[in-house]
């Protein structure tokens, strides 16, 4: 039987509509907008990572040309604090107290970048230049910067107050149970690393322009997000204690969000407070430094975890114990982030006992929280590194370790160690069409050809599983316009991933209608009485659903239209390109003329809702090859191949850019990208000279197909997509690497990145034995 995919349609390859106005220079993002009369603030933040501080007099700043504000904690007092209200619960059932982030300091600062005053002026140039005429004394203290050390006993405390830089302790699974598996076990591999803490460098910096409306009584907030309905939530109820129709948030064209963009943050709530005391527009625009210092931050564990096996190989039980750096302060996602990556601590395999530990830290560092994936591809990370692992202690191939392992298609739906359910898999038939497809059997020649060369060569893989479009909705209006054109309405927020092209397609294929006369509006809580945002892979899985069924309903609203306008019955009906007709004569209407004979406006929209009640669960096999120049420590990326099941495709092109994306986020993981402190609570890597981010010439042409199982929880079918390529990706080229090491030079262990320096002392290292 012959499938025939519509035009618009589901599992059509259609082009952005809105990449247009991105490559002529036509988008609109948040630092375009320029309100009349609109004022500029900078922040003035804190050189140290720890201390105590005054400031001195501000008359000369107060006085400075152009300046017309200068704000400090004492000034903002009124305002509430960030919050973060996602504390899981201790094993003694108690959650424990938040650090939580003050709209601008007093008297002390935690980490480098903590934020001291506002100063707002006709310019930024002026209100930077004020900036500095603001004295403070800082008194410094020693920080503690470390993750693997904060918990020392000499460790300083960032919050001397609770007597320990333990922020959380958290517990999964079952300890007696895995301590049994652990006394039966024939075979025991222990690995410890660490998840190397990552800056989200974001094409756009962040940027927010407050204003006070007299003649509506309310805020609007202008910003770049991930959603805008959470960040009035929190600016409303936490910071300024007001009703939510008090503050309008809207969100123009995002260049980038992968997660950081998703929380609230100081200058929010300034630009607003700023905007309200002055009568006029408030704008701030951050600059990369500031991103780099002051912008939420990722990953950043220490691990250590261990897998028993009989004598065949097979998984009897994980141990976990991981360290999970949250910062100076309680980011708003922050203490979920280490719990939802240890529920997929299993992954793929079929584990029945688990015992996972994770110790949350203050240190005087930026804020860590959700960032590509949060925590799904930290516990990929660990379970793939690890079963590299054992493969190597029982000598045996990387494949035949996860076939043994493998959670098999029979055994579905099921239930893993910590309440997940996965619905559908077939894992081992991807990671075979993995291998196929990168010429697995013939890499043995290859290998002798780069040591020919003087090269040394390896390859690794990464068979993963993630949790993604967590339960819930997103609901979805679709309207007819008075042109014929239609309209959706949706909560989520497109940073990029493409979804005027995505959610037009859905509705498309029910009205039969070009994409191109279908728009969709986010970003505006005046357009929108609610939305999920997005994150989590769930635009598509939950929007797309309530899209199409939305759609469906304004079909058989608009075919009832047409029927009482051409004397016909709503089944003769059919809608094509704009036009309803009867079927099989050329008696038409076209949809403007719909519009116009409307007598009711509710006959010209409809909406859909698609409420879901479990995560979906994509999963798939990536493999890496690398070749490493034993003189230089020089790795390069040579094939990589990726099969993956994301349930059912909707656009084929959207789906390969995601991927794509964040393989190449994958990769600078694992082999150039780390945030470093100093001992002193330092950023050493604050600006793209020293934080090594990967480009065009890092990666090769990836070649990547998709072996789908439709998903028995999606209505449609669906698996998200957008963080999948960030999980599979870190952990295949990191174990490539190892690969390469271990074959060469017996190393079974780097840290990442992978970084030349960090490859070349290694390979000098194992050279003298």
């Amino acid at each position: 039987m012959t499938i025939v995919t519509p035009k618009f349609g589901m599992g059509a390859s259609v082009l952005r509509v809105e990449d247009g106005a991105f490559i002529n220079g036509t988008g609109r993002y948040t630092d375009d907008i320029a309100p009349a009369s609109q004022l500029h603030g900078y922040v003035l933040r804190s050189p140290a990572a720890k201390a105590s501080f005054k400031i001195g007099s501000l008359d000369d700043a107060r006085s400075a040309p152009g300046v017309r504000l200068v704000l400090t904690g004492a000034d903002v007092a009124h305002l509430g604090a960030l919050k973060s209200t996602v504390m899981q619960k201790q094993p003694d059932g108690t959650r424990a107290p938040t650090r939580d982030i003050p709209i601008l300091c007093r008297e002390r600062v935690h980490h480098v970048g903590d934020a001291v005053a506002f100063i707002v002026a006709d310019s930024r140039a002026l209100a930077q230049d004020a900036a500095e005429l603001i004295e403070v004394d800082y008194d410094g203290e020693d920080a503690a910067a470390n993750t693997a050390t904060a918990l020392d006993d000499e460790a300083p405390l960032v919050w001397p107050e609770l007597g320990t830089n333990r922020a959380f302790t958290y517990h999964l699974g079952d300890k007696a149970k895995t301590d049994k598996a652990f006394a039966k076990a024939a075979h025991v591999t222990r690995v410890g690393f660490i998840n190397n803490r990552l800056i989200c460098n974001y094409m756009e910096p962040r940027s927010a322009i407050g204003e006070w409306r007299d003649d509506e009584d309310r805020f609007v907030l202008t910003t770049g997000s991930q959603g805008v309905h959470s960040m009035r939530t929190v600016l409303t109820g936490q910071v300024f204690g007001i009703s939510a129709d008090k503050l309008r948030v809207v969100t123009p064209d995002v260049g980038g969000g992968f997660g950081t963009k998703a929380f609230v943050y100081r200058e929010h709530a300034l630009v607003l407070e700023a905007a309200k005391r002055l009568g006029r527009p408030v704008k701030w625009a951050s600059d990369r430094t500031e991103h780099f210092l002051t912008d939420a931050q990722g990953r950043d564990n220490v691990v250590t975890a261990e897998m028993a096996m009989d004598s065949n190989g097979r998984f009897l039980g994980l141990r976990v114990e991981l360290i999970s750096n949250l910062g100076a302060y309680v980011s708003q996602y922050g203490p979920a982030i280490a719990h939802i990556g240890a529920s997929m601590s299993t992954g793929v395999y079929d584990i029945e006992a688990l015992d996972v530990t994770i110790l949350g830290v203050y240190t005087n560092t930026c804020p860590v929280d959700a960032y590509r994936g949060a925590g799904r591809p930290e516990a990929a990370l660990l379970v793939e590194k690890l079963a590299d692992a054992c493969a190597r202690d029982l000598g045996l191939s990387v494949d035949e370790i996860r076939r043994r392992n493998f959670i098999r298609p029979e055994q579905f739906p099921y239930r893993t160690q910590t309440g997940r359910l996965y619905d559908v898999g077939e894992f081992e038939a991807h990671m075979d069409l993995s291998m196929e497809r990168a010429s697995w059997a013939s890499f043995p020649n290859r290998l002798a050809e780069a040591k020919a060369r003087g090269k040394i060569r390896g390859i690794g893989m990464a068979t993963y599983i993630e949790a993604c479009a967590f339960a819930g909705s997103e609901p979805a209006r679709v309207e007819l316009n008075a042109d014929g054109t239609v309209s959706i309405f949706i909560g989520t927020q497109s940073n990029g991933q493409g979804h005027a092209t995505a959610y037009a397609q859905f509705v498309s294929e029910k009205l039969n209608l070009d994409v191109a006369k279908i728009s969709v509006h986010q970003g505006d809580t005046d357009q929108l009485p609610s939305g999920g945002g997005t994150g989590g892979s769930r635009s598509i899985p939950l929007g797309g659903v309530s899209a199409s069924r939305a759609g469906a309903a304004l079909a058989e609203k608009l075919k009832k239209l047409a029927a009482d306008e051409l004397e016909a019955a709503a089944a003769d009906i059919e809608l094509d390109g704009g036009e309803a007709r009867i079927v099989g004569t050329d008696r038409v209407i076209d949809f403007a003329a719909l519009h116009a004979a409307a007598k009711n406006p509710d006959d010209l929209k409809a909406m859909g809702e698609f409420v879901q009640n479990e995560a979906t669960y994509p999963n798939g096999t990536h493999i890496c090859e690398v070749e490493i120049d034993p003189e230089t420590g020089m790795t390069e990326v040579i094939a990589y191949t990726i099969v993956d099941d994301f349930g059912v495709t909707v656009n084929p092109i959207l789906l390969a850019g995601q991927v794509h994306g964040g393989v190449v986020q994958g990769i600078g993981q694992a082999l150039s990208e780390e945030a470093v402190y100093s001992e002193d609570g330092q950023l050493l890597t604050a600006s793209f000279m020293d934080y090594t981010m990967p480009r065009a010439d890092s990666v090769p042409s990836f070649h990547f197909e998709t072996r789908n199982v439709p998903s028995t929880t999606n209505a449609m079918g669906m698996k998200g997509a957008g963080e999948a390529g960030t999980i599979g990706a870190t952990p295949a080229a990191l174990n490539a690497v190892t690969d390469a090491l271990y074959r060469a030079y017996g190393i079974g262990h780097i840290e990442m990145p992978a970084t030349p320096a960090r490859v070349w002392a290694a390979i000098e290292a194992a050279r003298q034995k």
